[in-house]
């Protein structure tokens, strides 16, 4: 029994993970730049099936990662320079428009990929268990875990240790005051928002080796994701990986001990965090 406890918690934490490199990235652009993404869950679907497409060409997982995160940042390069550039400041304008381009991408990837699954392969040495107490858990999930932790390290250095940071930071409280020094706040929040749609391409890839991808995989990311920006609080990472760590863990008891209840299990403690917490457990007023 011991051992199917500590499975069931590894689960949680392995999808409280993967939840973390797609939210984070979401919470960098809603949260940071203020810009209400709902293309997001579309760009990780899509991602998935690039990096599955260049895996299984190339035989290689890790270009596989690299093409989908640079494709992707591409894609977050258009729809940010060509469509949402003209609704900035406008919230239910974005709405529209980015769940516009979820449509139009979803559509895309039925008709390139089709409606089948598609799991990307995994590279031979991530393949097989190790054994962890007494029982053997997939090497795979393992490196999801400690990749999910490695973002959180990159992306807290990032935002707290580097000049990009200070400059998101001061753009996202002054942006008027950075442009009066000199320095170009846009080129700073577009290379944030190709940051953050590069994370949902990397989450693409990673989730498609061990959930799948198929066509209605990103509206189910998507709402996790919101769920964990909502309970951690927008704009704060600390917040994203507390969030993911809810959402993982709720999930996967909601699943084993409660499937007719599993949303519920995940939102009833969203809404009660949200009636004591409006702005989420890390979230600070505007």
């Amino acid at each position: 029994m011991g051992g199917l406890n500590l499975i069931q918690l590894l689960n949680g934490l392995t999808f409280a993970s993967l939840l973390f490199i797609v939210a984070s990235g979401f919470t960098l652009i809603f949260g940071l730049l203020r810009i209400v993404n709902l293309a997001h869950g579309a760009l990780y679907l899509f991602g998935g099936y690039i990096g599955y497409s260049v895996a299984a060409a190339t035989g290689n997982f890790f270009f596989g990662v690299l093409a989908s995160m640079l494709c992707v940042a591409v894609m977050g390069l258009l729809l940010d320079e060509g469509l949402l550039r003209f609704v900035r400041g406008f919230d239910l304008r974005q709405v529209l428009l980015t769940l516009g381009v979820a449509f139009v991408l979803n559509d895309l990837a039925l008709v390139i990929w089709g409606g089948d699954t598609f799991s990307v392969p995994v590279p031979e040495m991530l393949r097989g268990a190790t054994r962890i107490g007494g029982a053997f858990y997939p090497k795979y999930r393992l490196f999801v875990l400690f990749l999910g932790v490695a973002v959180f390290a990159a992306l807290w250095l990032i935002l707290n240790r580097t000049r990009l940071g200070a400059l998101i930071r001061a753009g996202v409280d002054d942006a008027e005051m950075v442009e009066a020094m000199g320095i170009n706040i846009r080129r700073v929040f577009l290379a944030t928002f190709m940051l953050g749609a590069s994370l949902a391409g990397l989450g693409g890839v990673v989730g498609g080796a061990f959930l799948t991808l198929y066509p209605t995989a990103d509206s189910e990311i998507l709402v996790f994701s919101l769920a964990v920006v909502i309970i951690g609080g927008r704009g704060s990472l600390v917040g994203a990986a507390v969030g993911s760590l809810l959402v993982g863990l709720l999930n996967t008891i909601g699943q084993v001990m409660f499937p007719e209840l599993a949303y519920f299990v995940i939102f009833g403690p969203m809404a009660a965090i949200l009636a004591f917490r409006p702005l989420g457990l890390f979230g600070k007023a505007a």
